[in-house]
Parts: C-alpha cells; structure tokens; sequence
C-alpha cells in the first residue's frame, strides 16, 4: 500500500511540475522576468514557509535549532538549483514545453545520480557510494547503462530539435513557435539539467531537518506507523531561499537592462489577471515538492524517488506539448523523431530506478547478514 501511495504521490507532484509553466502563457503584456520573478515569490518565500507551518509544528524552531554548516550547504545548492531553475525557465521558452523538459529533467536525472558518486570518490564518506562502487556491483553498471541511454535519448530530441528548426524556417509559425531558438535553448537547457540536480543535493544536506520534524511527529503520534508524510516541507524552507536568491537578482538585472520595471504597475497591461496566473503558476510549481516529499516517505528511498518525479514530469510535460500544439507545422518524421527521444529519456530514467532499487536490495540484504552474524555470535 505504501508504495501504491509513494506513486500516486510522485504522480501529482509530476503532474504540478509538468503544468506549472501553463499559467504563465495566459499573462500579457508582460517581459518574461516580470511574471517570472512574480510567480518566483510564490514558489520560493510565500508558499514554503506556509506549507511548513500548516503541516510542521514550531518548525521555525527546528530551523533556528539547526547548525550552521548545515543550513548554509542547503542554502548555497539552493542558489547553485536555482541557476538550474532559472535557465529551465528559458529552456522551456526557447524550446517548447515537451523539447525543453525532456531534455532538461533528462539531464537532471543524469547527474543527479552521478555527480554524487563522483564526488565522494575523492572525498570518501561513510555511507555513500563512489563511482568505483557503480563500476564494481551489478546495480552500478545498471545506473551507468541508463545514463548511457538517456545520453542517446538526448542525442535523439536534439535531432528532432534541428528537424523542427529547418521545418519551420520560412513558414508562419503559431504563437507557440514564435519564441522558439533551439542553439539557446539548447545550451540553457544543459545547464539547466546540471545544476537542477543540485536540488536533489540541497536535500540530502539539509537531512537534518527533516530527522528532527519526523523524530517529534513521531513522539507526538506513537500510535500511528510509517514516515511523518511533511517532513520535508522544514528543508524547502531553507533551500528554496537559494533559489530565491539567484533569480530574484538575475530578474532586477534584466528589469532594469529591459526598462521593464514598469511592467508591475503596468494600466495597459490585465494586472490583476497576470498577478493572479502568476501566483497560480509559482503556487503549482511548489506542489510538486510538497508531494515529493510525501512520495518520497512512502517508499522511503531517495533516489528512487528522484527518478520517478522525473519519469512522471517528462510524461506530463510532453502530453502538455501535444496538447499546446507545439510540434505544429512539422513533418512526421520530425515529429516520430522526438516522440522516439522522449521515450528512450523515459526508458533511461527507468533503467537508472532500476539500478537504485537493487542497490536498495543489497543494502537491505547486506543489514540482514549483518544482523544474523551478531545473532548468531550470542
């Protein structure tokens, strides 16, 4: 039961991640980093801590309890993610929803899962796997097969992406073309899908936090089994002030280089609608993690988890890009040619789960060796 919720949980946060960026089409009259910055405020200082105090009790208290070290790592990968976050914004734009997603949340998975591994290999700590470890045991080289295959798929989209482009020079576009530069979105997306992943990273650091809320619901509700469902919600608190931190500069920067500033108080443009799709697209946008959280503590692995938020995104937002028209005016082939890339992405994220739940098993198997021998000594 509990890993039937765990899905349905990662579903709807993939369905909020996947849609978020749907509102922002309905504002008008406004540059990209106003609604951008309006919806941000939402994502990443309004709702979190709201999130937090109606589903963590004093949980200002566990922060201001938290080490230093602690909340200042979770914050600067807040600010390293929110670069990713940022420029998935422009990837989105340049790319199309269903091209620039996939691409993007393709690459994140990527890295998210080997970038770690990479790293503790020079820096050994206990309890985290290397690269050495993935190329020595079965689970590892599943991990690596899949990136290998989501590196295709990627390969695979961007094909389609140069077919779009040549398709559509010289032809009326529909409004959802117009914006559409596959050598820029190309770029930000990569950088978008590399340091997205830092997002994953933000919340391994700030553990902590969430040791502590699921700790006191537990005292508080000895009757009840399982993980506390909102644990998380403490961490978002901190690592979205990151986020919040980098795009709030880089959209003041383009406000004032674009003489856009005037666009907040804008008559001739429908303020209160955009204020309120703006709202509605950074509100959606955090949904995603309020139920990755909850996903994550029924099935009670992270990267697993990781994985499947991305596997659910990548659906939704493709299903958002058919429905939007956004591959229009393309031949079949071209059209057949990103659909093949979608699911290879699809595929690798798949095969990448995989390698996480039978490095999950060994663990699981290794304890109970462990154990036994302890058992058997006395």
């Amino acid at each position: 039961m509990n890993a039937i919720l765990g899905v349905i949980f990662h579903f709807l946060g993939g369905f909020a991640s996947g849609s978020f960026y749907i509102p922002y089409k309905r504002v008008r009259n406004w540059a990209w980093e106003t609604y951008w910055i309006v919806g941000g405020i939402f994502s990443w200082l309004i709702v979190p801590p709201l999130a937090a105090y109606l589903t963590i009790p004093h949980f200002g208290d566990i922060i201001s309890s938290t080490t230093g070290s602690v909340l200042r790592l979770t914050y600067i990968f807040g600010v390293l993610w929110g670069i990713g976050g940022l420029t998935y914004g422009l990837g989105v734009r340049y790319l199309g929803v269903a091209l620039g997603s996939s691409i993007i949340l393709g690459l994140c998975s990527v890295f998210g899962s080997l970038i770690p591994s990479i790293y503790y290999n020079f820096h050994k700590t206990a309890g985290k796997d290397t690269f050495s470890d993935l190329l020595g045991n079965t689970w590892g080289q599943v991990v690596l097969l899949g990136i290998l295959v989501c590196i295709i798929g990627i390969a695979i989209c961007g094909k389609a992406g140069t077919m779009k482009e040549k398709d559509l020079s010289g032809h009326q576009v529909n409004a959802e073309n117009k914006e559409y530069k596959f050598g820029l979105g190309l770029f930000v997306s990569i950088v978008s899908g590399v340091l997205s992943a830092c997002f994953a990273f933000g919340l391994d650091a700030g553990s902590d936090m969430a040791h502590v809320a699921n700790t006191l619901w537990k005292n508080a509700h000895p009757d009840k089994e399982g993980e506390f469902l909102f644990r998380n919600n403490v961490i978002y608190v901190v690592l979205l002030w990151g986020g919040l931190t980098t795009n709030f500069i880089w959209c003041m920067l383009l406000n004032a280089r674009n003489k856009t500033f005037g666009d907040y108080t804008n008559k001739q443009a429908p303020l209160l609608r955009n204020y309120i799709f703006s709202a509605l697209a950074g509100t959606t946008w955090f949904l995603q993690f309020f139920f990755y959280g909850m996903g994550e503590s029924k099935l009670g692995n992270g990267p697993s988890s990781w994985i499947l938020h991305m596997a659910f995104i990548i659906l939704i937002a493709n299903i958002w890009g058919l429905v939007l028209k956004e591959w229009n005016g393309v031949r079949k082939k071209t059209y057949y040619t990103v659909l093949a890339g979608i699911a290879v992405i699809i595929l690798s994220v798949l095969i990448v789960g995989y390698g996480n739940r039978l490095h999950d098993k060994q663990i699981r198997e290794s304890k109970s060796v462990s154990l036994n021998l302890i058992l058997h000594k006395n």
